[in-house]
């Protein structure tokens, strides 16, 4: 009976988790419930722990993303990650665009992620793939780090028409930020842009169809703040994004409005 109610608790506060964090993976639910757990006198292994949400139905299937957004520009440039070390914020940048699907048609979303924090520091949603799109994202990104040099930062991305474009590389030079790309048709060369897309769509529903333009915005908002300020990453040891790039003391206080 004791463990009953337990595991009934336990799922209750699953649940809970996921209102917020639609697809938020075991491990990290394990994670994130470990205090809580302890203070209630609740033990759980990984094994146990994940045979509750199997059970339950409440492990996460796998999802694909099989529409191309790149469309290959003519300009090259080197790939400037290989065998790089990241070790500190604002010094690789990886970018990319994913296609969303609304009622009234697809629209774009345009990322710029700090591969050592895995923060979000530039984002824009355009109804296309256009340049300018992905212009305001890295605007966004320059605003966020206005104390900081960027001078030497390294800009990744893949090979498609928006980055090879003049205005965005012109951007990027002014700014002494250097350009870096991996092969054309790679998407592993991306893989850390590609993967923040994945878990966008597949863990907050950004794969889902849109009513409108404005009821997808609003999605995004909320979502690119969840995942900023609340999704712990395996790869940060379990913190926050927001905690390793704006500093540990963060505390999101507030829900996104």
């Amino acid at each position: 009976m004791k463990r009953a109610a337990e595991d009934q608790l336990l799922v209750e506060m699953v649940q809970g988790i996921r209102h917020r964090h639609p697809r938020i993976g075991g491990r990290k639910l394990l994670h994130e419930l470990q205090e809580p757990m302890a203070a209630l006198g609740i033990h759980r292994g990984r094994d146990a722990f994940f045979e509750l949400l199997a059970v339950h139905d409440l492990l996460v299937p796998t999802r694909r993303n099989r529409r191309r957004t790149t469309r290959s520009g003519f300009w090259r440039c080197p790939n400037r990650l290989v065998g790089l070390e990241v070790v500190q914020i604002n010094q690789v940048w990886v970018a990319d665009i994913t296609y969303l699907s609304t009622e009234e048609g697809f629209i774009y979303l345009a990322l710029v992620t700090d591969a050592f924090s895995r923060f979000i520091v530039g984002y824009d949603l355009s109804v296309s793939l256009a340049v300018e799109g992905c212009q305001r994202a890295l605007e966004q990104a320059i605003r966020q780090t206005a104390s900081s040099s960027l001078q030497g930062l390294i800009h990744h991305s893949d090979h498609g028409v928006q980055y090879t474009a003049w205005p965005y590389r012109e951007r990027l030079q002014a700014l002494g930020i250097c350009p870096s790309m991996g092969e054309v048709g790679n998407c592993y060369d991306n893989a850390l842009a590609e993967r923040v897309n994945g878990i966008l769509k597949c863990e907050y529903g950004l794969d889902d169809l849109f009513v409108t333009f404005d009821h997808a915005a609003q999605s995004v908002h909320e979502t690119i703040w969840l995942y900023n300020y609340e999704r712990p990453h395996l790869s940060l040891r379990y913190r926050k994004p927001a905690q390793v790039h704006l500093g540990p003391q963060v505390r999101a206080q507030t829900s996104p409005s």
